[in-house]
């Protein structure tokens, strides 16, 4: 896709623009973006791979937005990065090797998973702050937990990167009870991390299969996008939070199954 006309890319602007605001916010703003490179004729994995680069762009502004409630998270965030480094790696083999639909049949319950994970969270997170105070340093073992629960969705994010944030948010939220909004702001630099390797790896190894001016256009969109959805996203209490992670994902797993 090296020809585009005037309206194909102020539409590939402005999906840039709103998945760095839903990214920001709460994840899957590539269910904006992904579907109109699909829609303008680009090849899925093509589609896939451009979308991931456009939107790191829109994952450093969202991360910097939320760098307030980043405060206090070394430990754990010690314990996540390499997790999604590691699975990012992973899940961009997976894009490379296998057929899309391998990957792609298991999204919808993964997705349906998290959302029921999110709305739960509060009687879960009570129950787990009775046997660990929300105070209390979390020991080896949940530590242990919460990286193999952080790669699984490191792997998933290299392949499709789509609701990755929403799935990250409800196992951090059950694994490790804690505010929504940090949990968020650890959620935009490990998607941001899962999206930074992602990109890397098409350059080096599917460079042509890239579309850059559209990868671009969503980079300039998410960039802006990001800084509005932290700017609004911050104020927001946990409960409209979790009210607009649950909507956004039931209109990400109706595209999901409609497409």
């Amino acid at each position: 896709m090296t020809d585009l006309t005037v309206w194909q890319a102020l539409l590939i602007l402005l999906a840039g623009a709103g998945a760095g605001s839903i990214n920001s916010l709460v994840g899957s703003g590539t269910l904006i973006t992904f579907p109109t490179l699909v829609a303008f004729g680009m090849p899925p994995v093509s589609a896939t791979i451009s979308n991931a680069i456009g939107l790191v762009a829109g994952g450093v502004s969202g991360t910097w937005g939320y760098r307030t409630e980043l405060v206090g998270q070394h430990r754990r965030l010690s314990w996540q990065m390499p997790a999604s480094f590691a699975g990012a790696l992973v899940g961009c083999f997976l894009l490379l090797h296998l057929p899309e639909k391998v990957f792609e049949a298991v999204v919808p319950a993964l997705l349906v998973a998290a959302l029921i994970l999110v709305v739960l969270q509060p009687r879960l997170q009570k129950w787990t702050a009775g046997r660990h105070p929300a105070d209390a340093i979390p020991s080896t073992r949940r530590m242990a937990v919460l990286s193999a629960a952080t790669f699984a969705v490191g792997v998933y994010g290299g392949y499709f990167t789509a609701a990755q944030g929403i799935l990250l948010i409800a196992a951090v939220g059950i694994i490790l009870p804690d505010d929504l909004q940090r949990i968020n702001a650890a959620k935009n630099l490990l998607s941001l991390l899962v999206n930074v390797v992602a990109a890397v790896t098409y350059v080096i190894v599917a460079g042509d299969q890239i579309s850059w001016p559209a990868a671009g256009l969503i980079a300039a969109g998410s960039l802006v996008g990001g800084f509005v959805g932290a700017r609004y996203g911050r104020r927001l209490s946990p409960t409209v939070l979790r009210a607009i992670i649950v909507i956004v994902g039931l209109i990400g797993l109706w595209r999901l199954l409609a497409g």
